[in-house]
């Protein structure tokens, strides 16, 4: 309520530091500014993903492990080397199922599915039990990341939860009440890769200075521009 009928503010953290600029948004937006029901990530392969490969009729393709080399490719049986990096697993199906044409297969049948994720990752810091980076895929969630970091610790500030994104080329910050998520007074925020979450640090929410004080989070998170300043 009171974001959706302020004006942006800027308030800076101190001489030499990031300026915070917030936003009227009642959500931080994805990556490239998706919001409400366009607020999801499809996964893209990367370099030392390990993937399950099963080509039906193939005996040397049938549930084969394999992992993805640094230049983003997979060497498989009669398709040889295939190029799956920034693929979606449906895609990196479709391009072994052209290469096994080629190799006179006929109408193969491919399943890709992902067996371990190393390239797309969320950060984890602050007051959980176990802080680290931490697998991403499709569907993860502020409340599911902090689950996977073992939970917040008896001395986190759950109002003093932050994520740290880049949205357009902009890097951008908003401040949750993990409590009111837990309680459903607004959405569990959806994740993406290279996001930062931190946990009940309290640098983190100083960033906000003032108008945190101000804005009811039990409403909805405080969403900011981060200027970081050299």
């Amino acid at each position: 309520m009171f974001l959706a009928g302020c004006a942006s503010g800027l308030v800076g953290e101190g001489l030499g530091g990031p300026s915070v600029t917030r936003v009227d948004m009642s959500e931080l937006p994805g990556p490239q500014g998706q919001t409400g029901a366009d607020q999801n990530f499809e996964y893209k392969v990367g370099p030392f993903d390990k993937l399950i490969v099963d080509v039906m009729g193939i005996q040397d393709l049938a549930d084969r492990r394999v992992t993805v080399d640094g230049s983003g490719n997979i060497s498989l049986p009669i398709a040889g080397v295939v190029q799956v990096s920034g693929l979606s697993l449906g895609e990196a199906a479709d391009r072994i199922t052209q290469q096994l044409r080629a190799g006179y297969v006929r109408n193969p049948q491919v399943a890709v599915n992902l067996e371990q994720s190393v390239s797309n990752f969320v950060t984890v810091d602050g007051e959980v039990a176990e802080p680290g980076n931490y697998p991403i895929l499709p569907g993860m969630t502020l409340m599911r990341a902090v689950a996977a970091a073992r939970g917040a610790t008896e001395f986190a500030r759950l109002r003093e939860v932050v994520i740290h994104r880049e949205v357009n080329g902009r890097q951008m910050i908003a401040l949750y009440d993990l409590a009111a998520v837990r309680r459903g007074a607004y959405a569990d925020p959806v994740l993406y890769p290279n996001d930062i979450v931190v946990v009940g640090d309290s640098p983190g929410r100083r960033l906000f200075q003032q108008i945190v004080s101000v804005s009811p989070l039990f409403v909805s998170p405080l969403v900011a521009v981060l200027d970081k300043k050299n």
